[in-house]
């Protein structure tokens, strides 16, 4: 017992110090990185959203993802939250009586709930093998499965509970929204927006998406308006309506270091379901850290380094010990 002790207490200490020496130089964060100047993306405004949910099959479609069911008789896709099969959902908010829509008390309201391709993406910063990358040009997080190894850090590591792993799958795959990035070379663009019948999901450059943002926020509440369908910058499918009370607050403009898909409500964010997160992105710290202490494989190298030689000493102490009760 008194060597198992030993053994525990050498290790930490052991370990403790190389980790020291290695990380002598405290890590600074880096600075968050900023959104590519051609990023696409999507504005979601939930004040024009009527839960019909054509964005969530056009997803389904778009992407050959079979159906999930939560009830009993399984006629319907009825996911109750994204899924590796389910990159895109409506979720909807409840209070009272359910009265009128966008309105916290005795109202409801709809938040739609997909990959927000950030700026300085965890998911990304946390893969070992860069299964996850953003892509230079247009900003999209992609995945590409066959360099994903199925560690799933890219699951624990986003903020929004993202990524999700498709436990079915005979190789571990990962299931989340790619802006439809595959359908880009046949003129086509996300198939959420493609489909929506009220322009709640409209999708084009993120940059040119944020003025449209800011152009509703200034809208006085009822006061009739132009909504843009579809793509922004695209053939004209707008129709006139009025305008609802915002929340003044274009959710993704800074949260998190800035994402390109920004969303609008009249109900509070968190409410609805979005996190309250800092403007600086994590992976700006946590990717500093890594690179200080498995720099070069150093700490890896050190620290199993220590633990052979412990177990090594460890053996031949009980060896002794054997002996000794023999004689």
């Amino acid at each position: 017992m008194s060597s198992r002790r030993d053994f525990i207490k050498g290790f930490f200490a052991s370990g403790t110090a190389l980790a020291a020496g290695v990380a002598s130089e405290p890590a600074c964060a880096r600075e968050t990185k900023k959104l590519a100047p051609g990023a696409m993306g999507l504005l979601y405004d939930a004040t024009l959203c009527v839960g019909c949910k054509a964005c969530v099959s056009a997803c389904k479609q778009a992407n050959d993802n079979p159906p999930e069911f939560s009830t009993v008789d399984q006629l319907w896709d009825t996911p109750l939250d994204t899924s590796g099969h389910t990159f895109n959902l409506i979720k909807m908010y409840r209070n009272g009586t359910m009265e009128v829509k966008d309105q916290e008390l005795d109202g409801y309201a709809f938040m739609k709930t997909s990959c927000m391709h950030c700026g300085d993406p965890s998911c990304v910063s946390a893969c070992p093998v860069s299964a996850m990358a953003k892509d230079p040009v247009t900003g999209v997080v992609g995945y590409d499965p066959e360099k994903c190894i199925g560690c799933r850090y890219c699951v624990a590591a986003c903020p929004f509970g993202i990524p999700k792993y498709q436990y079915d799958s005979p190789t571990g795959k990962i299931g989340k929204c790619e802006l439809c990035r595959h359908r880009y070379k046949d003129g086509r663009y996300s198939a959420c927006a493609e489909v929506c019948p009220t322009g709640a999901t409209l999708f084009g450059k993120t940059s040119e998406l944020l003025i449209e943002a800011r152009r509703r926020l200034a809208l006085k509440p009822g006061q009739r308006t132009k909504f843009p369908r579809g793509k922004l910058g695209g053939p004209d499918q707008s129709y006139e309506a009025p305008a609802s009370k915002y929340l003044q607050h274009v959710y993704g403009e800074k949260e998190y270091g800035g994402t390109q898909v920004l969303k609008l409500s009249a109900v509070n964010f968190q409410k609805v379901g979005m996190p309250d997160l800092p403007e600086n992105a994590a992976a700006a710290l946590s990717e500093t850290i890594q690179h200080t202490l498995y720099g070069n494989l150093i700490m890896p190298f050190a620290v199993l380094g220590v633990m052979a030689f412990a177990a090594k000493r460890n053996v031949k102490d009980d060896d002794a010990q054997g002996e000794k009760h023999e004689d």
